[in-house]
């Protein structure tokens, strides 16, 4: 009987024990990641994809026909404006040229002798000694005259021309293309044997891009609002930039990841939206004084649209947001801890959010891990530091270090070719640098 009554006390007492196990409460509380939201000017640098074009691109065409005598430039090589780029054959022009002058000096000889006539007629009619229609004919013969020489001196003028035409020079400074006929070719002005070359200027060069309608609609609103202000960046800049520096400017991203070392002005903004793309066209204007390469016609890079500033925008990190089927959430920790949930109206801008209305600043934010937070729980949060990252470009001007494309270009054109004897000593080594090892695995 004593070991039934203690065998159900220990039962009882682990049946107790058990269940205030189970219904022991959870003390401990859920540990998130946090960021202070920010309120500060963000710069809005906008990047696009672009075309380099060259300001001018022309066709250096044939003014003359005739046999092509001489091409006195090198295909692809920097020249400068009258710099004389072909030869056409001139003898027939030269010829031309003395038969015009022969014809002016008839004309000036016939002026002179009907103004001879013309002065005695005039004498002879004041004294009633010729009749009036002697007199008539005399200064008709003599305007005449007067009039032959015009043409004559025109006629002179245009075998000048013809002649001077010969002569194809570049009608502005820039790179030259591939000859478009060989020297001995018979051209004419009028067909397409006229076209001799093709001309870029590449200073200043001429790049193109676009910008999305959308885009262009946020910031013409955020201007009009005062949201957006244009011109801060140049003001806060550390002094590098030029005197005559522009508010808004563009940078190039060179294809290497550096940065085209010259900045950029807009010429042209389109006031049309294309229909098919739905973007609006842009043009800047970039300087190339010394005429390098590092851009070219036709590359393809892209660029920085550099001067729009949000003011006092609110910024938190892209992490803080979760997308919902009702929007935009976040998960605003309240000064108890406690988790509240927000929909936000917010834009990303690259790693951020930037928020338009359900954040002020100031306030902490879950910043990971969102889905596993609940609306209403206590949290122990654990403040992350979070910043904008710094408007200095990730891409940096190439180094300077002396040597121009124009050197390159020697360079190549002065390789020589090995002389036979040593090709087959260098076939022989990389022969043995490839061929596997005896015994290798």
């Amino acid at each position: 009987m004593i070991k039934a009554v203690t065998g159900l006390m220990v039962a009882v007492c682990l049946f107790t024990a058990c269940g205030k196990e189970k219904q022991a409460p959870q003390t401990g509380k859920t540990v998130v990641n946090a960021v202070r939201v920010l309120r500060q000017d963000l710069p809005w640098d906008m990047e696009y994809p672009a075309q380099v074009v060259g300001s001018l691109d022309i066709q250096v065409r044939a003014q003359v026909g005739g046999i092509l005598e001489a091409r006195l430039f090198n295909e692809g090589e920097y020249v400068q404006a009258g710099t004389q780029l072909f030869q056409i054959d001139d003898r027939p022009y030269k010829v031309a040229l003395e038969k015009a002058a022969g014809a002016l000096a008839q004309a000036q000889a016939e002026e002179k002798k009907s103004q001879r006539t013309y002065v005695r007629m005039k004498k002879l009619r004041a004294d009633n000694a010729v009749s009036k229609q002697d007199y008539d004919n005399a200064l008709s013969a003599y305007e005449a005259a007067k009039a032959n020489v015009q043409v004559a001196k025109a006629g002179v003028n245009d075998a000048q021309i013809n002649l001077g035409y010969t002569r194809v020079v570049a009608p502005i400074s820039g790179i030259t293309g591939k000859e478009a006929q060989s020297v001995g070719s018979l051209i004419a002005p009028d067909g397409d044997s006229g076209l001799l070359t093709t001309m870029v200027q590449i200073h200043p060069l001429h790049v193109t891009f676009s910008m999305p309608g959308d885009q262009f609609q946020q910031l013409a609103a955020g201007f009009s609002s005062g949201q957006i202000a244009l011109g801060d960046i140049s003001k806060q800049s550390d002094g590098a930039a030029p005197a005559d520096d522009v508010s808004v400017y563009v940078e190039a991203i060179l294809p290497n990841g550096n940065l085209y070392p010259e900045r950029g002005k807009i010429i042209f903004f389109d006031s049309t939206e294309n229909t098919q793309t739905s973007s609006l066209e842009i043009k800047a204007e970039f300087a190339n004084p010394d005429h390098r390469r590092l851009l070219m016609p036709g590359q393809f890079i892209r660029v920085r649209l550099v001067g729009a500033v949000y003011k006092d925008a609110v910024l938190v990190p892209a992490s803080a947001v979760l997308n919902t089927a009702q929007g935009l959430l976040t998960y605003v920790i309240k000064d108890d801890n406690t988790v509240e949930a927000r929909l936000v109206m917010a834009q990303l801008q690259g790693e951020m959010y930037l928020v338009t209305q359900g954040l002020s600043g100031g306030e902490k934010v879950v910043s990971g891990g969102l889905v596993k937070v609940r609306a209403g729980e206590k949290v122990q949060p654990q403040l992350q530091d979070f910043r904008v990252p710094s408007t200095a470009q990730n891409v940096q001007p190439p180094a300077d270090n002396g040597n121009t494309v124009a050197q390159l270009e020697e360079v190549v054109q002065a390789a020589e070719v090995p002389d036979a004897e040593v090709l087959p000593a260098v076939t022989e080594q990389a022969e043995n640098i490839s061929a596997p090892q005896a015994g290798a695995n």
